[in-house]
């Protein structure tokens, strides 16, 4: 009997292990859902031909994120943007031109600028030890958004975000995003939105003032070198609940102003286990996109999202790649199949 039942264990456990390989696979019946299916696009360094959009809707993409950089020197306050030494698509006037090429593709636009703090990277850690020093930033990082929220009314920009991953700034200078919203609300007649750090969404408590919540979800669910499919989904599961839970709080719907997987070894955990001794996994990509894609992209509170990221590289991402992008890899067919279905 023992012995019986150990084999009708094992049976079972290969049968699990099976069903783990065969639900990798693209699924054949997909549902038409209403959903931003979106691109976030690395600002090209140069111009760059009126076609070159065509790729992103092969794959299905419906909108397109721009993300004209900024910076702000280490130990600096003041907000640097559209100088000399910033590429060509984050310039006003790159900026605006890659808008028109992604509307006369068919494309619909959010522009997003984003800072970046020299010596740091994002601006998540950002934060300064004087009210003048903060008074500073704000007179600068003020001009800087409404700069481009002029372009995004001229250019008919349909989504606006007023910033990036502050996580320290949103709580210590409450007033000035409420006052920002207002400000950028008197150039710009389209809809806003703020991009939140996936583990600080909570903390922003001026979203009554905005369209939609945005989150840049990069949750870390796994740190396991090969994550499976039905822990991710178990993950988004749990997660997607909390999400929808402060959707109804605030009575906002959600959008991902970024999210995304990367195509390496230990995908969620590249820190710890050393960059440089990981090699690229393909399949870890494309199973991370699968279990997004088999829970909260169908969540009604869940208006959709950009994916990290799209580049106007010859020859981009592909098999030896790490890093997010999905084109050229095998993650790159299966958002096909869903962002088609996106209307």
């Amino acid at each position: 009997m023992k012995f019986s039942l150990l084999i009708l264990g094992l049976i079972l456990i290969s049968c699990s292990e099976n069903r783990e390989i065969e639900s990798d696979k693209i699924p054949t019946s997909i549902p038409l859902v209403k959903k931003i299916a979106g691109f976030s696009l690395e600002m090209p360094s140069d111009s760059i031909p009126p076609n070159s959009m065509e790729g992103i809707i092969d794959l299905g993409g419906k909108w397109v994120a721009l993300i004209p950089y900024s910076i702000i020197r280490e130990g600096k306050a003041k907000v640097e943007y559209n100088h000399k030494g910033m590429w060509w698509g984050e310039s006003l006037s790159g900026t605006a031109d890659c808008i028109r090429m992604a509307n006369k593709s068919g494309l619909k636009t959010m522009l997003k600028p984003h800072v970046w703090v020299i010596g740091q990277g994002w601006p998540g850690k950002f934060d300064l030890s004087t009210e003048k020093e903060w008074l500073t930033w704000e007179a600068s990082y003020r001009e800087y958004i409404l700069t481009f929220a002029q372009v995004a009314e001229e250019e008919k920009v349909d989504l606006f975000c007023i910033g990036t991953e502050f996580r320290i700034a949103v709580v210590k200078r409450r007033e000035f995003w409420r006052q920002l919203i207002k400000d950028v609300r008197g150039i710009y007649h389209g809809e806003i939105t703020y991009a939140s750090n996936w583990d600080n969404y909570k903390k922003v408590n001026f979203w009554n003032e905005l369209d939609y919540i945005g989150v840049d979800a990069y949750f870390p669910f796994s740190k396991k070198k090969k994550p499976k499919l039905n822990k991710l989904v178990t993950s988004w599961e749990k997660q997607g609940e909390k999400l929808k839970a402060f959707s109804e709080k605030w009575n906002k719907k959600i959008i991902f102003t970024e999210y995304g997987f990367r195509s390496i070894e230990y995908p969620e955990a590249v820190a710890e286990n050393g960059e440089s001794n990981l090699k690229p996994d393909m399949k870890n990509q494309k199973t991370a996109y699968l279990a997004f894609f088999q829970t909260i992209w169908e969540e009604d509170w869940f208006i959709g999202g950009f994916l990290w990221k799209w580049k106007f590289k010859e020859n981009p991402g592909g098999e030896n790649d790490t890093q997010f992008t999905p084109q050229n890899k095998p993650a790159e067919k299966l958002i096909q199949k869903y962002y088609s279905k996106a209307h």
